[in-house]
């Protein structure tokens, strides 16, 4: 399994230095450096009584919806156009800070109340199975009264169950506001979350078996992989903690107090995941510890049979180096059995020193 933290990481923190030096509010992208990708811009407006679907050409056009009664979700795709997140600014009046960390993709996961709507941003996890890796993407969510903007990094999402909710009036998605909408789409991306530590955990399975059976060098880059992997897991996962924390607390019209109870069932899964994510960090520390401790008793055997053979020739080796020595008189050298009789003592030698190792379990 491959996670793509490490790749955008690099290119994020490149993309930040374009940065330095510029006013607090200056819009700026932050991201993935990849092609422009087209914006597009969909909106869901409902009630209890019907749905209406369609895109939008224009920014401006999402003004006619601030003010009905029912309940729209606007979402947009592709968020690399600072221009077209200025204009959102313009046109909802939405403060220049926010609008600064929409585009900026690294953000840690957060809340903010701006009186008369709230932005919360945090990080989206998904397990390409196709892939076998993890992919990450900021979603940040505009709440206002009667209204859901969210901005995605590139087209495409998990948010289909949702929609699909919405339009075939299933659950309490048509009857209830904003607040809840946000609480449905939070809930999606920590689902999610699940999904993608149940997925460590199988690999976290297999590497313990691998560590157990066949340890090898490639082994020891899978710990490093897995190791990798969950901190980037953790670092996305826990401020969800806080926000979800902040969100059941805030003192705000924004979230009717119906919606507390849901809020509160989020906050025990997001700890759930947390909880998670710290048991697999645990257990692959002990999968590291387990390979080196392998890895070591593998070493010592092999040096104690090493040991064991030299132990064996030592005397061998001192009874040929005596034969080696041109000394004249020497009467076995003259002797006719001295040659096959040496060669027998040697062999005597060697298999009492054998017999010998065993008697003392050290074979």
């Amino acid at each position: 399994m491959k996670s793509t933290a490490g790749a955008p990481r690099r290119k994020v923190l490149k993309h930040s230095a374009a940065k330095a030096g510029l006013p607090p509010g200056a819009l700026v992208y932050v991201g993935e450096d990849k092609p422009p990708l087209a914006t597009r811009i969909s909106i869901i407006d409902y009630d209890e009584h019907g749905v209406h679907e369609r895109e939008l050409a224009r920014v401006e056009e999402c003004l006619q919806f601030t003010d009905k009664a029912t309940v729209t979700w606007i979402n947009v795709d592709a968020i690399q156009e600072p221009g077209l997140i200025e204009t959102f600014g313009k046109v909802l009046g939405f403060h220049p800070l926010m609008l600064e960390d929409i585009l900026n993709t690294d953000q840690r996961a957060k809340i903010e109340d701006h009186g008369g709507y709230l932005y919360i941003v945090l990080k989206m996890l998904e397990w390409k199975p196709g892939k076998g890796e993890i992919e990450i993407e900021q979603l940040s969510l505009v709440v206002g009264p009667n209204f859901v903007i969210s901005f995605q990094e590139r087209p495409g999402d998990f948010f289909d169950p949702l929609r699909a909710r919405i339009r075939d009036a299933v659950g309490r998605a048509r009857k209830l506001g904003a607040d809840f909408l946000a609480y449905s789409l939070l809930d999606l991306v920590i689902d999610h979350y699940f999904i993608v530590i149940d997925r460590l955990g199988e690999r976290i399975e297999q590497c313990e078996d691998e560590v157990m059976t066949r340890a090898s060098p490639a082994t020891l880059q899978t710990i490093h992989d897995l190791k990798r992997e969950l901190i980037f897991v953790r670092k996305a996962v826990w401020p969800m903690k806080d926000v979800i924390t902040s969100l059941r607390h805030l003192d705000t019209p924004l979230i009717a107090k119906s919606t507390g109870i849901f809020l509160r069932d989020l906050q025990d899964h997001i700890v759930q995941v947390i909880e998670g994510v710290d048991t697999f960090q645990n257990l692959v520390s002990d999968a590291l510890d387990t390979y080196l401790s392998t890895v070591s008793n593998r070493t010592n055997t092999v040096m104690k049979v090493l040991a064991v053979f030299s132990a064996v020739f030592m005397p061998l080796t001192f009874v040929t180096g005596i034969f080696g020595m041109n000394f004249r008189d020497m009467p076995p050298l003259e002797w006719s059995w001295g040659f096959p009789g040496t060669l027998i003592g040697m062999g005597v030698i060697g298999v009492l020193m054998v017999l010998f190792f065993k008697s003392k379990r050290w074979l």
